[in-house]
This record gives structure tokens, sequence and C-alpha cells, in this order.
């Protein structure tokens, strides 16, 4: 064969392999044109002010926890409420005997009054030994003598008094009252039993149920963005319960701890929250929502609408022609059932929300309900 042979046909060759990358990409582009729009759901991306806030997991705990504990020793003679009961501020919970005191209270009150008749007497034998003394009746002796037996017997006076007033107050410790409004838990101890200021433990805890407290704590890294929030009176929470996400009650963040925790790296913050149904319970567990500030015209799209790839997020952007464009984006924070995009989208866009599995980047799709 010869060399114009061999040249001849590489060419042939090559020119029948070129034809069948034409016809190739011919039939691939008829395919794409032929192929039927996806169907997919659409939504416009919309541009609102929205809250910057952290999440956070707190605890409720009560303003105010009281254990009853008797200051008297005696025997229980009576209880004068129930389990669980409500109670207001003096209404009264245990009776402890209180006959040794009022005997205590009626000895105490009648020495006062025989240190009073005392008293009288050594004032008016005092008045005469003046009298006399003007005349040199009595020596300066008697005199002095009568002028300090008046002021014992004023002594002896003030004593009985200061005794009236503690056997008065052993007997008002005998009837245990509550020292707040609240919710009781259950008593302690039972009816006949004997009780004392010295004996451990308590008779009764009484916790306030409104407001309630929700103690919470925060990262360190985000202190500074809390102290700021804080100094320009954009600071508010939100307090829920976790199996009540759409629930939520405004709160007032009333505390924020003078250092960082030792271990953790937190901060410990406090949030007050209006309680008056007592729909918040000591120690349950709530979510906190601390918000910092709103962002201005952010864009928000449904949660659907967001992709994720090996580059990271993504949507689909549906374009004035109805094709699809990939586009990627940065989020930002959840808002409901909108997510933030921070960056990649505009307000007024359209977005993909169902259906992307059938979309191809370019590709053409048809919008439906």
């Amino acid at each position: 064969m010869t060399h114009s042979m061999k040249l001849l046909g590489l060419g042939a060759i090559a020119l029948a392999s070129a034809c069948k990358r034409v016809e190739g990409a011919e039939a691939s582009a008829r395919t794409q044109q032929q192929r039927p729009p996806a169907p997919v759901s659409v939504a416009t991306a919309v541009a609102r002010d929205v809250p910057v806030y952290l999440d956070e997991i707190g605890k409720n705990v009560a303003p105010e926890v009281v254990n009853i504990q008797p200051q008297v020793a005696g025997r229980i003679t009576g209880i004068h409420f129930k389990d669980g009961a409500t109670v207001k501020r003096g209404d009264l919970l245990f009776t402890i005997d209180p006959r040794p005191y009022r005997a205590q209270l009626e000895s105490a009150q009648a020495n006062l009054a025989r240190n009073l008749a005392e008293l009288d007497l050594a004032r008016l034998e005092f008045a005469r030994v003046v009298a006399l003394l003007q005349t040199d009746a009595i020596s300066q002796q008697d005199h002095d003598a009568r002028k300090s037996a008046v002021a014992v017997s004023e002594a002896q006076v003030r004593l009985s008094r200061a005794a009236v007033d503690t056997a008065r107050l052993n007997l008002e410790y005998c009837f245990l009252r509550s020292p707040i409004d609240g919710r009781a838990g259950q008593r302690l101890v039972d009816l006949g039993n004997v009780v004392g200021p010295g004996a451990p433990g308590s008779l009764l805890v009484i916790q306030r149920l409104d407001p309630m407290y929700a103690d919470f704590t925060i990262p360190e890294n985000d202190l500074g963005s809390v102290q700021r929030a804080i100094a320009a009176g954009d600071a508010r929470a939100e307090v829920r319960l976790p199996d009540e996400p759409d629930k939520a009650r405004r709160a007032t963040l009333t505390f924020l701890d003078n250092a960082v925790q030792d271990g953790t790296g937190t901060v410990k913050l406090r949030a007050t929250v209006p309680n008056a149904d007592w729909h918040f319970w000591p120690g349950r567990f709530v979510k906190v929502r601390l918000v910092l500030g709103t962002r201005k015209d952010a864009v928000l799209v449904p949660m659907s609408a967001t992709q994720t790839s090996a580059k990271g997020p993504f949507v689909y952007v549906v374009k004035e022609d109805s094709t699809a464009e990939l586009r990627p984006v940065t989020i930002g924070q959840r808002q409901g059932d909108l997510i933030a995009v921070a960056e990649g989208l505009k307000g007024g866009e359209r977005v993909v929300t169902a259906g992307q599995l059938g979309v191809t980047p370019g590709g053409h799709v048809r919008s439906q309900p």
C-alpha cells in the first residue's frame, strides 16, 4: 500500500468520526429540546425585617421558695391546708400547741403588773423624801436610797415588758402562716408530731409561681453581642415549652452574670416571664429565644427551597424564560417556616420549593401548585 493511500484512509476515518460526533451532539440537542419542562412548585423570595436571635435551652425556677420551719417547740395540733393547695400570704398552715406559751405570757404579764405597782410605790416614797429633805427632816443618804429604788423599779418594769413581748411572740409562733402567695407542696409532718427549731428539715415548702424565672446560658463567644444589645435596649426574650413551639411568651431579660463559668465557658442569664395562669412550672425545661436586634430587609424563602450539594447550599432560581438556574447561597437564621438567605438571592426572585429532583440547571420548568 502506498503512502498516499494510507493518508487517504486515515482522512476517511477522521471524517467519519467527526460526522458521528456532530450527529451525537445534534441528537443530544434534540433530546434536550424534546424533554418536557419539569413540574415544580415555585415561591417568591420576600424581603422584610427579621429578628436576630440566640436559641438556648433553659430551666424554670420559682422566684421565691420558702421552707416553713418551726420557731418554737411543741406538738402539732392542727394542719389547715391540703397538699398542693394554693395559699395566700397570711394563711394559717400549722398550729403548735399554744397552751404552754399562753401560760408563759400570762405569767409575764403578771410580773409586769407587780413591777408597775412597785414602781408607783417607789415614786411616791421618793416624792415624800424630796419634801422632807428640804426641811432637813431626812438625811441625804435616805434621799439617795429612795432615788435608787425608783431607778431599780423602772429597770424591772422594762425587763418585765421585754419578757411579755417575748412570751407574746412565742405564742404567735405557735400559729405558722404562709409568708408569700404561692403553691404548697407536700407536707413533711403529720398531726401529733413534736417539732422544734432545732429539728432538721422543714414542715412544708411553698413556691411562688408568678412570675416565673427562666435561667439559661450562652457561649462566651456571644457575650459581646448580648452586651451590645442590652446597652442599646434591644435585648428581649421569648420563652416557650418544648411541646408548644407556637406558644411563645414574651419575657424580660433581668439578669446577666458577672463572670464566665469556669470549665463550661458559658455565661448565665435569667429571663422573667409573666405566669398568672401557672403555664410554666418550676424545674421544667423550656426553650428560650434571646432576641438581640432586627436585620433590615432580609431575604426569606421557604425552608424547602434550600438544597445542599458537595459545594454547599443552593437554590434553583426560575428565570423569566422559565429555565432553572442553580444558585449557590449563604443560609442565615430560620424564621418560622421560612429561612433567611444572607447572600446569593434578592427579594422578588422566584425559587423552586418542590420537584427539585426533576430539575436540571438550564432546563425548562413548569410551575404548578
